[in-house]
Parts: structure tokens; C-alpha cells; sequence
């Protein structure tokens, strides 16, 4: 979970074997009492269904589902969609992230929130 400046709010690493949408119940309950201000939450048509009612019970939130339309061909750039896809590209450039080194998905997490800090804190003081 992003915020619109593509910083990371919320981290949850679990195996392949969890379907997209049971992973985003696991990162959305993390959410619950940490950002009070927290209204909108944006996400790809494959969150879409039950979903979007169970986080609106959970948190009081509302989840929109930015969707491709079935007319465009090719590769077209969705509106949001490009936040945390822009997060992934930073995340991408820690070597510690690219390879599938940690036994525990707690500390593929703590690798995350790590890469996130020093790309905040080079961004506070830059060159």
C-alpha cells in the first residue's frame, strides 16, 4: 500500500499460494488506526468483487477500482495505476529485493521498509 506519492504506507509479503485479493485483505487490516485521514483507496481491476464492500465495513473506506476500458489496444498508462507501479521500479533497485534471499516473508518485509527508508532519507539530504 502506496500513498499518492508512491511512499509505502503498508507492507505484507506472503506466498504465491494467497489469491491477490486475500493478500490485500492482509495489507488493508494493517491499515486499521494508523492514518485517520485516509478516505480513497485506489487498486487494479483485479481486486475488484466482494472486496470493495469488506473494506468498506473494515475501515469505513472506500475502495475504487481503476479500470482498463475493453476498446483500448495495446499498452495504455491507467490514471493511479502508475503510483506503485513507480514504487515497484524504486524498490527494484536494491540488488537485496531483486534476488529471493530471506527465509521469512517477515523479513522480505523489513528489507522493504529498509530500501523505502534510505530512498526517503537520500531524498532529504540529495548528492
Amino acid at each position: 500500500m502506496v500513498d499518492t506519492l508512491g511512499l509505502i504506507l503498508a507492507v505484507v509479503v506472503h506466498s504465491a499460494s494467497i489469491q491477490d485479493r486475500d493478500g490485500a485483505k492482509l495489507v488493508i487490516a494493517k491499515l486499521l488506526g494508523c492514518f485517520p485521514r485516509l478516505a480513497l483507496i485506489w487498486a487494479d481491476g483485479g481486486y475488484a468483487g466482494k472486496l470493495i464492500e469488506w473494506v468498506k465495513t473494515l475501515g469505513g473506506w472506500v475502495l475504487q477500482i481503476v479500470r482498463r476500458c475493453d476498446d483500448m489496444k495495446g499498452f495504455v498508462m491507467l490514471p493511479k495505476r502508475w503510483i506503485v507501479e513507480r514504487t515497484f521500479a524504486w524498490l527494484g533497485r536494491y540488488r537485496r529485493l531483486s534476488k529471493d534471499y530471506e527465509y521469512l516473508t517477515a523479513s522480505s518485509e523489513n528489507m522493504i521498509y529498509l530500501a523505502m527508508i534510505n530512498l526517503m532519507v537520500h531524498r532529504l539530504k540529495p548528492g
